[in-house]
């Protein structure tokens, strides 16, 4: 009884033993390909952070283009590895392992759909340009200044120093209108719609309009403000005045101090408004 009890406590250290003599030449490959990997994607880190800084350049890729790259490309390494290390892997061809692997697989295929759809909109949006760190820009009617953008996720700060969170798939599946790049471009329109009587003739409701922004600090002299008339309707003709800014950060401010001296001019010449609509940006 006392050797059976023996051989029974010692087994289970000779197969240990036994096993890993047997798969010792599958570790050591395994670790080689461990180290070369390490080393790889060093290396490639190392050229997608000189894209980053501007020390090299290739042509037709952008710098912000370089993490994210580098991101995808670790990503397909890493999976290269993982298929290639996969049969040196202690225990991979017996049936438990099997069965675990495709449990997990079960699990990842029907819990990831949504994250890959926004990793997948990430990218794209990266890739597209579709907006900066900094940039305002407006996703489902809400303006706000993008503070981060994740793989997964984008921060935005509205008008109303309220931070959101909003799903890249979201963003990708609705219109985004970036007003930053406009106003670094051409410079951004703001307008504002007036509905003067018919008393007052055009010319000088379109004249009282142009010298407005004269007085408004921050909105650009060139391009020059210009004057539409939108339409004539029963009691007055509707005027939209359009001035040019060149710093959207500064949008609301411009045009609280653009209608204040809308007011001042029109009360100096004694013509009164009727209607007045803040078009907007």
């Amino acid at each position: 009884m006392g050797t059976q009890l023996f051989n029974i406590l010692l087994d289970p250290n000779r197969v240990i033993v036994r096993g890993f003599l047997s798969s010792f030449s599958s570790l050591v490959f395994l670790v080689i390909l461990v180290v070369l990997f390490r080393y790889l994607l060093k290396f490639g880190k190392l050229i997608f952070a000189n894209l980053a800084i501007g020390k090299e350049a290739w042509p037709g890729f952008d710098r912000e283009w370089a993490w994210p790259t580098y991101r995808i490309s670790r990503t397909l390494v890493i999976a290269f590895g993982v298929v290639v290390g996969y049969l040196y892997i202690p225990g991979s061809t017996s049936d438990a392992f099997k069965g675990i692997t495709t449990f997990l697989g079960v699990l990842l295929s029907l819990g990831s759909s949504p994250i890959i759809r926004n990793i997948l909109a990430g990218y794209t949006l990266v890739y597209r340009r579709a907006f900066q760190e900094g940039d305002r820009i407006k996703v489902n009617e809400i303006p706000g200044d993008v503070l981060e953008g994740r793989i997964l996720t984008t921060r935005l700060r509205s008008l109303k120093n309220e931070e959101t969170i909003v799903p890249n798939s979201e963003i990708l599946n609705n219109h985004v209108t970036n007003y930053s790049a406009a106003a670094r471009e051409k410079g951004l329109i703001l307008h504002t719609t007036e509905g003067i009587g018919y008393e007052t003739p055009w010319r000088q409701v379109e004249a009282m309009l142009i010298e407005a922004p004269d007085r408004t600090p921050g909105l650009l002299k060139d391009p020059p403000p210009f004057v539409l008339q939108l339409a004539l309707g029963d009691l007055c003709v509707t005027y939209e005045l359009n001035v040019y800014c060149d710093r959207p950060y500064y949008m609301m401010d411009l045009s609280t101090g653009l209608s204040q001296n809308i007011l001042d001019v029109f009360n100096e010449h004694g013509v009164q408004i009727m209607t007045c609509l803040y078009g907007g940006y």
